[in-house]
């Protein structure tokens, strides 16, 4: 009599379990396939090119050396920053100074000889002339007098020839003494050696002095040191360079922007820019140059940006990576970029859940930035998006889970 009871038993609770599972197939059947949607929604959106660069410097001056010497001290590093003057590197100057101070005694010797020639020598040569021809005059009147002696037999031919010796010594140094008169003069011969001379000892000492200068090497501006190549204790010579300097002034960014983001830049846009080495330091550049042609080896263009306020740590050649800011939207509708289904075929579409049932929907976009996408037709905020990765059929039934 139990066995009958316990085989009635066990075929109800068989039954059972096959009613619960029916049950659960239909609920889930009724319910459909679960998937993980996105929301779209209404907020703010950057779109933004990103590349690396490079820091660059517009200007470049090279600073060497003019004279050969042994270097004193090197008074700048790479990266100092130097006003107009400033003393970077001295060399010894032994030589140099006193070269200066013997070129400059020649010089005051020179001119000291120019002032006695212009206060004494003019009047000097004035009076000698004067005597000269006195002395001329009076020995051709003496020459005459013996003459006419000789012609009474007073004298003697012997003394006529002396007297016209003297008259002809006295005419030669009324001559001369005329000669040295006009080379006196301003314009004369004298006049001009001597003034050549104090011309030529002031070339000297500015020459002197110049290689002096040389010696002090000073920032030709306000910049900053880019490279240094010199240590104290060495010797150099002309045309060595040393330092190289940046002026003072704007600081370029330059990078290569992949061909299919050109439509994307225009002059003066603004971008955030952060030196490799230092990540978490950002400043602002501005597009200032966008090449006319395209790298074809690369598929790239060139652009360049102006760092007006370039930071302290900015240096020549440092890595830097580049987000231009190329479109901006205050408030607009947003989805996340990987429930956007056929981008690339110029047709988009997204499938949207409505009422519970997966619906193929075309949608119009509008920019893109960070992972997200515009949407400016198609979609209204609140509803949910599958995943392009989800292969969802149309018309299908779902149950959704929003995206964490």
């Amino acid at each position: 009599m139990t066995r009958p009871l316990r085989s009635r038993s066990s075929l109800f609770v068989i039954a059972a379990l096959i009613a619960l599972a029916l049950l659960v197939a239909g609920y889930a059947g009724w319910g459909g396939e679960r998937v993980v949607v996105a929301v779209a929604e209404r907020g703010e959106l950057r779109q933004a090119v990103v590349a690396s660069g490079r820091v660059r410097t517009p200007q470049r001056i090279e600073v060497a050396a003019q004279i050969s010497a042994r270097v004193v001290a090197v008074k700048v590093r790479e990266g100092d920053a130097v006003t107009a003057g400033q003393t970077m590197i001295q060399l010894d100057d032994t030589e140099w100074r006193a070269s200066a101070a013997q070129a400059r005694a020649s010089l005051t010797q020179a001119e000291a000889k120019q002032r006695q020639l212009d206060r004494l020598a003019l009047p000097v040569a004035e009076q000698s002339v004067q005597q000269a021809e006195a002395t001329a005059q009076q020995a051709k009147r003496q020459f005459e007098r013996v003459g006419e002696l000789v012609a009474k037999g007073f004298y003697s031919t012997a003394q006529l020839d002396d007297a016209r010796r003297n008259a002809q010594v006295a005419d030669s140094q009324w001559q001369a003494a005329k000669l040295q008169l006009a080379s006196n003069q301003p314009g004369g011969t004298e006049v001009q050696v001597v003034r050549s001379n104090v011309e030529q000892a002031r070339a000297a000492l500015a020459v002197a002095e110049a290689r002096l200068a040389y010696a002090t090497l000073t920032a030709p501006g306000a910049g900053r040191v880019l490279t240094r190549n010199v240590e104290a204790g060495d010797m150099v010579q002309p045309g060595k360079v040393l330092l190289a300097v940046a002026p003072k002034g704007d600081t370029e960014l330059t990078a290569q922007i992949d061909e299919k983001n050109i439509a994307l830049l225009q002059l003066g846009q603004t971008a955030l820019a952060s030196a490799d080495a230092y990540p978490g330091e950002h400043f602002k550049a501005e597009v200032t140059y966008i090449a006319p042609a395209v790298d074809a080896q690369r598929g790239s263009v060139e652009i360049r940006l102006r760092v007006a306020e370039p930071p302290a740590y900015l240096k020549h050649e440092m890595t830097v990576s580049i987000d231009i800011a190329s479109a901006h939207r205050a408030d607009t509708l947003i989805v996340p970029a990987d429930v956007i289904r056929d981008l690339a075929s110029g047709q988009p579409w997204v499938m949207v859940v409505r009422d519970g049932v997966a619906q193929r929907q075309p949608v119009k976009l509008g920019i893109r930035g960070a992972g997200r996408v515009e949407i400016l037709d198609g979609v209204v905020a609140g509803e949910a998006l599958a995943a392009a990765s989800q292969a969802l059929a149309d018309g299908r039934k779902v149950s959704t889970v929003n995206r964490k």
